[in-house]
């Protein structure tokens, strides 16, 4: 993946025919999977085109996304592309509309409507993987990860127990357990979770890092993860799935099952609508879902 700064000839469109064939790309975080792979599929489908990348972060929080759009509107961009942290949207949505300057949007979660954005389906990716496990013989289905704070996690845990209720499982707020993306405190939590609530027999685990201290959570508790509800019950086994923002490639080989996100192909899509974006001009906003995948592990 290449990123690149632009040249002062670069940052002088108006020399070269109106275009630098330069899209700025602001990323909220490059250390979290889901945007790496989101910015290496992007990369690879504009540079297909003969189109560069200028990349830059805009902070966890999205707390530079304004100053970093704005360096990148001074450096002659054709078109800027935010990744997450979108807090700023409207904003950013208003400024690009002032400076005329071609913008979508790729989030893991978002409220925001007429804007130009690409993001993954996480209700449905929770619905899927929930009914999944209970498919599998499983009516005692726990949830562990993630901050109360998270949209994300506010969609995924709202599709896990919208599935609950369709089947006529019960839903209880103690096995709604918040936990950071570490695995040390996920096993923590996991090894909690079991002690006072001993008939759970699935987790759903926000992230590949809760799960993968889950199992070792798991581990210490001398119980092992297993997918059949019916075997699980009398072997003390436990099923564990888990979301993933990683090719299925690079899934880790724990026994569970996972549901994709796919931010590769996020990153392609996004190409094609910033494109489709500088060739037509304004119009009406483009609001693309992309589905997710289920992926077993035994």
């Amino acid at each position: 993946m290449n990123t690149w700064v632009l040249s002062a000839t670069a940052r002088r469109p108006s020399l070269r025919g109106g275009q630098s064939d330069v899209i700025g790309l602001i990323v909220s975080d490059l250390s979290k999977p889901f945007y790496a792979e989101l910015t290496a599929g992007l990369t690879d489908a504009l540079e297909s085109v003969g189109k560069m990348v200028f990349l830059t972060q805009g902070g966890r929080r999205g707390e530079k996304m304004l100053q970093r759009f704005e360096t990148l509107v001074s450096q002659g961009v054709d078109g800027v592309i935010i990744a997450g942290a979108i807090d700023q949207g409207g904003e950013l949505r208003d400024r690009a509309a002032e400076v005329g300057m071609p913008l979508v949007f790729a989030s893991r979660a978002s409220y925001l409507e007429d804007i130009d954005l690409i993001r993954p389906d996480n209700m449905q990716a929770a619905q899927m993987v929930t009914e999944h496990l209970i498919r599998h013989g499983h009516q005692r289905i726990a949830w562990l990860g993630g901050q109360s704070s998270s949209l994300t996690r506010a969609e995924r845990v709202g599709g896990y127990c919208a599935t609950l209720l369709k089947y006529g499982l019960p839903f209880h707020s103690e096995w709604v357990v918040e936990c950071e993306s570490s695995q040390k405190l996920a096993a923590e939590a996991m090894a909690a979770l079991l002690r006072q609530n001993p008939t759970i027999t699935a987790v759903l685990c926000y992230n590949s890092v809760i799960a993968t201290g889950a199992w070792f959570g798991l581990m210490r508790a001398g119980r092992q993860s297993g997918e059949d509800g019916v075997e699980s019950y009398f072997e003390q086994r436990i099923a564990l799935a888990a979301f993933a923002e990683v090719p299925e490639a690079a899934l880790d080989d724990v026994p569970l099952t996972w549901v994709t996100t796919p931010a590769r192909e996020m990153g392609k899509s996004l190409a094609g609508c910033i494109l489709r974006r500088l060739e037509k001009g304004p119009e009406s906003a483009h609001n693309q879902i992309m589905p997710p995948r289920l992926v077993t592990r035994k």
